[in-house]
């Protein structure tokens, strides 16, 4: 088991990233399945399985309606948790399929419409309202991250997309990086990583801890951030 951050009460926070070998997470129409390989996949369900959680951006659900659950091997399944500032999850999305809402949290705006909250209630989902960062992008992720850990959640595992990332590398909260490499060229498509406000070298994210290795085809660099 992943241990919190025992000063914060904050929870241990891995971001995990698929992409190709020039840094694409999806090509310019949207297409990921699959960047990885068939091992690589299957750590990554490891991952959720060694995780209490699982957090991805609305981006993402819309995108690829993924289950977020352990298929490939055995084992429980993380919370599921949706940043969805203006609750657009729909609501038959395999989150919320065949019981799996219970399984369910959905970070939203305070300011979102109460009947779209009591009709995700109604399905199960636990909502949480939060209050907008304060540059506007999106909900407050730190107060996110700070209200998982007042729930007993001690570490969560991010699988994107790109803002939901960016955020959390701009506000300093990730412990760990691991980004799964493949050996193929996409070209024009969706980075990574977005603006982080970087202009100079100097200020570029360094690593405390590095690891490197071959999972089939793909490369797995695996890191532990330096703040």
């Amino acid at each position: 088991m992943i241990a919190k951050d025992e000063q914060t009460r904050r929870p241990f926070v891995t971001v995990k990233l698929a992409q190709s070998l020039d840094g694409r997470i999806a090509t310019s129409t949207g297409d990921s399945r699959w960047i990885s390989g068939t091992s690589a996949r299957r750590m990554a369900h490891k991952l959720r399985r060694e995780h209490d959680a699982i957090l991805v951006g609305i981006g993402t659900v819309l995108a690829d309606d993924p289950q977020l659950t352990v298929r490939l091997l055995k084992g429980r399944d993380p919370l599921r948790v949706i940043v969805d500032s203006r609750l657009r999850t729909p609501i038959n999305a395999q989150v919320l399929a065949d019981g799996a809402a219970r399984g369910t949290l959905i970070a939203t705006a305070e300011t979102v419409d109460w009947h779209l909250v009591s009709e995700m209630q109604n399905l199960g989902v636990e909502v949480l309202r939060l209050p907008i960062a304060s540059d506007g992008s999106g909900i407050d992720i730190v107060r996110l991250l700070d209200e998982l850990g007042r729930r007993g959640i001690a570490s969560v595992l991010v699988e994107g997309g790109k803002g939901i990332v960016t955020s959390l590398l701009a506000a300093r909260v990730v412990d760990r990086l691991i980004v799964i490499i493949a050996p193929k060229l996409i070209g024009q498509g969706t980075e990574a990583i977005g603006d982080l406000g970087i202009a100079q070298l100097s200020e570029a994210i360094t690593f405390s801890a590095v690891k490197i290795r071959r999972l089939g085809d793909d490369v797995i660099f695996e890191g532990q951030l330096r703040w």
